[in-house]
């Protein structure tokens, strides 16, 4: 079987890397197509695996620029399918659904969020893939019907305690001693998704870090540019690294959507401050069923200061381990998933 992955995004790669390894592993052909976003080429240079990026340049963040994104990537990965004929297409992208279609290449999109908040993604992608894999959680509304539901979170693709075991050393490289330290997110905000969409100012963060200080290091990430008073806290990793750091923080607090499920999923209390906060399955599984988390909207941001607090107080560890053992208990190894479904979907539709 030969598959073609087509990641478009830091976590595409994360979530698809060992379901990669697991096929190459068994002498599969596997191609791997990127665009530029982030630090996606510098992670998947990691695998040391051939790849191509049909987009070298990027796009830009505008309604335009993301509209003119999708169309060269859709025409390139066109070109590039054509050449190398694969036997399946995987991503979460637009483009896989639309090639697939073209070449009549069975399509497979995974996404975790609900259809009705990702729109415009849902409306261009989702009538052309052939098959649609989402969390139970999930709803995708009209295209339900060509949604295979799993019991499982993306997150669990690389995080689950079969691919992943922190290590502590790899933190202390960087940080002295045993200190307590706490990680706050800054996302971009600049997906199609996110247009009217908030997270955390700069006031509330100066305040959060000036309650965190007594306590430990404060360390940010942060996809935007800082202000001064910001950079200072700056965390200068590798990025390969960051999950590490994640499972050993007392607290992570942030805008982004995929840091919260993977502070989640690590065991670590998540607070996600955004506007997104109750409308997304997933995640409010993660927050109202585990209890592994907590999600404020911007307009409540008075509640994330009590909330701080009483985490700062307590010693979370234990709970947060038995919350996250029972999530762990209930939810699948999604790369062993993944795995599975495409060893039986190849037979099926080979039959």
């Amino acid at each position: 079987m030969k598959l073609l992955f087509h990641l478009g995004h830091p976590a595409h790669f994360h979530l698809f890397k060992n379901v990669i390894k697991k096929f190459a592993g068994r002498g599969h052909e596997v191609c791997i197509v990127i665009k530029k976003k982030d630090v996606l080429e510098e992670l998947i240079k990691g695998l040391g695996m051939e790849y191509f990026n049909i987009l070298p340049d990027g796009r830009k963040d505008s309604k335009l620029g993301m509209l003119l994104g999708v169309i060269k990537q859709s025409w390139r990965l066109f070109l590039f399918s054509k050449k190398e004929k694969p036997d399946i297409l995987l991503g979460s992208t637009p483009a896989i659904a639309h090639v697939g279609k073209l070449l009549s290449i069975p399509s497979i999109n995974l996404s975790e969020d609900d259809a009705k908040e990702v729109m415009l993604f849902a409306r261009i992608t989702y009538p052309f893939s052939t098959l649609i894999l989402s969390p139970k959680s999930c709803d995708n509304g009209k295209w339900n019907s060509k949604t295979i539901k799993h019991e499982s979170y993306h997150e669990l693709a690389y995080l689950h305690p079969n691919h992943f075991q922190p290590n502590i050393d790899v933190v202390r490289k960087y940080l002295s001693g045993e200190e307590d330290y706490f990680i706050m997110r800054f996302s971009g905000l600049n997906a199609y998704h996110d247009d009217g969409i908030s997270g955390i100012d700069h006031q509330v963060s100066l305040r959060l870090i000036e309650m965190m200080k007594p306590y430990g290091r404060v360390l940010i990430s942060s996809e935007k540019p800082l202000s001064d008073d910001l950079e200072k806290y700056r965390l200068n990793i590798p990025p390969e690294l960051m999950h590490d750091f994640m499972a050993f923080a007392k607290i992570y607090i942030g805008d982004s959507q995929t840091m919260a499920a993977e502070a989640g999923v690590l065991g670590t209390p998540f607070i996600r401050i955004n506007d997104f906060v109750g409308r997304l399955g997933y995640l409010n599984e993660l927050e109202n069923v585990y209890k592994l988390g907590y999600g404020i909207r911007p307009k409540d941001i008075k509640d994330v200061f009590p909330l701080v607090s009483q985490l700062l107080s307590t010693d979370t560890h234990e709970v947060w381990d038995e919350r996250r053992k029972k999530m762990l208990s209930e939810r699948t190894d999604f790369a062993e998933y993944l795995t599975t479904f495409l060893d039986e979907y190849n037979f099926k539709s080979e039959g």
